[in-house]
């Protein structure tokens, strides 16, 4: 039986046409605002890449991907997300410090337990932006988030003045905690227990520190060795330059992650990382020898959820009301008994 939440009494507050409507206007006003408010340029993407690459990127380290066979011989995976790939682009593009691209990203994901905010098909805006040396701080990514929640929040108050019926109170500022932090104010909490009292508690949080273990030897989330920072510590002594935005959900009454991003591992970091990880063996790939190189810039990036963000914005039970994905018969039919019109 899959996992599924019904709010009581739930009524979408827009008609199919007209969250087909809202749907286009958010990913138009939203890629605006984030363009503006981190001085991005659009580039196109990938729909897969080449195994074996080095390119595709891993998530918690232990998802499958999904392949299949090109007429060339050669197998191919879809994506789990871009964050390698556009640090690649990043150098051949010739992308400067203060520059940055973002794109499309279209993936499948094999792995994911479906329920009201899950799906096997994943699409959002990947970013990625060139930084110096110096702006490897905690400093320097919570000025990057209160960016990404400024543009949140633009687009958020256009689609309440054209939807007057969508109402939701925003923070006027997000916070920033850190895992650690979280673990002492709730040490009896599971990790989804604790992004739900925080996000509940501020409305707009932003959890650093996801990836790397905990002062009581757990991990809060997993993150690839690959990508982001987890190990390197901020000027608070704290571990990570990374982490993800959650916001608080009324409607399902839970916490609602919109986006993971971070500073990204230099050279250093993504040997130890691959280290702590039992994943040496990475080094070995083209894209992993290029890093350590010093063939690709240092860099921030992350992914932002376009049918997540969608269906926050839209007030929706199901992320199948934003996009059109493949579910199991029996949450199909619950959906439908209870009023939730899967696209």
């Amino acid at each position: 039986m899959t996992k599924l939440m019904i709010p009581e009494g739930y009524r979408s507050a827009l008609s199919l046409m007209q969250t087909e409507e809202a749907i286009r206007d958010v990913k138009d006003s939203f890629q605006a605002n984030l363009e503006l408010a981190l001085g991005l340029r659009r580039v196109s993407a990938p729909l897969f890449v080449i195994a074996g690459s080095g390119i595709n990127d891993d998530l918690n380290g232990v998802e499958r991907k999904a392949e299949f066979l090109l007429g060339s011989g050669a197998v191919a995976q879809g994506l789990n997300s871009l964050a390698k790939w556009k640090r690649m682009k990043l150098a051949e593009y010739g992308f400067k410090v203060g520059e940055g691209l973002y794109t499309d990203m279209n993936g499948i994901r094999l792995d994911d337990e479906l329920d009201n905010l899950h799906s096997h098909y994943v699409d959002q805006w990947d970013w990625e932006k060139a930084i110096s040396r110096k702006q490897r701080t905690a400093a320097f990514l919570e000025e990057t988030v209160r960016r990404i929640y400024s543009a949140i929040q633009k687009t958020g108050k256009r689609v309440q003045a054209m939807h007057p019926g969508l109402r939701y109170d925003w923070p006027v500022d997000i916070t920033f905690v850190h895992t650690e932090d979280l673990l002492a104010e709730y040490p009896s909490f599971t990790p989804r227990q604790r992004e739900d009292a925080a996000a509940k508690k501020y409305g707009a949080v932003f959890i650093r520190g996801i990836g790397g273990k905990l002062t009581d030897g757990t991990i809060h989330d997993g993150r690839a060795p690959d990508y982001d920072d987890w190990t390197t510590a901020g000027e608070d002594g704290k571990k990570g330059l990374n982490g993800d935005i959650v916001m608080w959900y009324p409607l399902l009454q839970r916490s609602f992650e919109l986006s993971s991003m971070g500073i990204r591992v230099d050279p250093e970091s993504l040997v130890s990382q691959l280290k702590i990880r039992d994943a040496e063996s990475r080094l070995e790939q083209k894209w992993h020898k290029r890093l350590v190189a010093g063939e690709y810039p240092l860099s921030i990036g992350g992914g932002i959820g376009q049918s997540r963000l969608c269906m926050f914005y839209l007030q929706k039970a199901h992320i199948g009301e934003v996009q059109a994905s493949v579910w199991p018969e029996d949450m199909k039919k619950e959906c439908e008994t209870a009023g939730i019109r899967l696209l």
